[in-house]
């Protein structure tokens, strides 16, 4: 029998095919674990990486089947076809039903939905839409409505639009996380392709409201926890608090010395309320 490699980490990638909404999607995905499905989404602009140590920690693997996977023009996933026909917009109808019709398609159910900043306000829709078909939904850096963040240098020809948002972003993360996260952070938000930061802003703060959608959600159907970093000044915690009095039995939490990027910038810190909000689902 060959010896297990402690080097090796446990992750294992796949691509699949999704039909969603007509079009047809190459999708990337990581996954480690087993158990409650928990899928992760990514931040605007980036990829599933930025959830590696959620996937790499035995104590969330051994109860959870951890999933992250690449939104259409991010990371390893590609564009749909003709996509240089059209100018990236997400919106909030795309993006809803594309982690919809994800799960579908590898036969999950009964998931926990965890995102964080475009990811996290996306599961207060996906709690509003399909409480029926889902577990829960953990929300990081999470608000109902937010605007203002578009800006016509995010994709200029005179300006590197990935050293821009990642430098950006750079000032998200809390002035006590360690610098190797943060930096860490920087390099995926610099691989972004041209225009995709700024399609994703589209969607975040302006095609997206769902101040009036998060009041139908149940939790005695669906369970809502949402954290927010102290540090955060995108989705501040006054802004998450707000989603959260709309939302009767939500948990909210304001995680101490962190900033908008919990999952990458300061995973040690993060995990504890982690675990402490699996608990609540599981």
């Amino acid at each position: 029998m060959p010896q297990s490699n402690p080097d090796v980490e446990p992750i294992v990638g796949h691509y699949v095919k999704v039909e969603s909404l007509g079009r047809e999607y190459r999708i990337f995905y990581e996954e480690a674990g087993e158990g409650v499905p928990l899928i992760c989404l990514h931040t605007a602009g980036t990829d599933g990486r930025q959830f590696r140590h959620v996937l790499n920690d035995q104590e969330i693997t051994s109860r959870c089947r951890v999933i992250a996977f690449d939104m259409p023009w991010h990371g390893r996933s590609n564009p749909p076809d003709d996509w240089w026909l059209e100018k990236y917009q997400l919106t909030t109808k795309v993006y809803t039903n594309l982690i919809h019709d994800f799960w579908l398609t590898l036969g999950i159910e009964a998931p926990i939905v965890m995102g964080c900043s475009m990811g996290g306000a996306v599961t207060l829709q996906i709690a509003a839409d399909y409480q029926e078909e889902i577990t829960g939904i953990i929300g990081l850096e999470s608000a109902a409505y937010a605007e203002g963040r578009d800006n016509n240098f995010l994709h200029h020809p005179a300006i590197h639009g990935g050293e821009l948002a990642a430098c950006y972003t750079y000032g998200l993360n809390a002035p006590s996380s360690p610098e190797a996260g943060c930096r860490e952070n920087w390099w995926y938000y610099s691989q972004g392709g041209p225009g995709v930061y700024k399609g994703d802003v589209y969607y975040y703060c302006v095609d997206w409201d769902a101040r009036e959608a998060i009041k139908t959600i149940d939790t005695n159907k669906c369970k809502v926890s949402l954290l927010t970093g102290e540090y955060d000044y995108s989705a501040t915690p006054e802004m998450t608090k707000a989603a959260a009095d709309s939302i009767n039995g939500c948990r909210f939490n304001v995680m101490e010395d962190i900033g908008h990027f919990p999952m990458i910038e300061h995973y040690d810190r993060f995990r504890g309320y982690l675990l402490s909000e699996l608990e609540q689902m599981l």
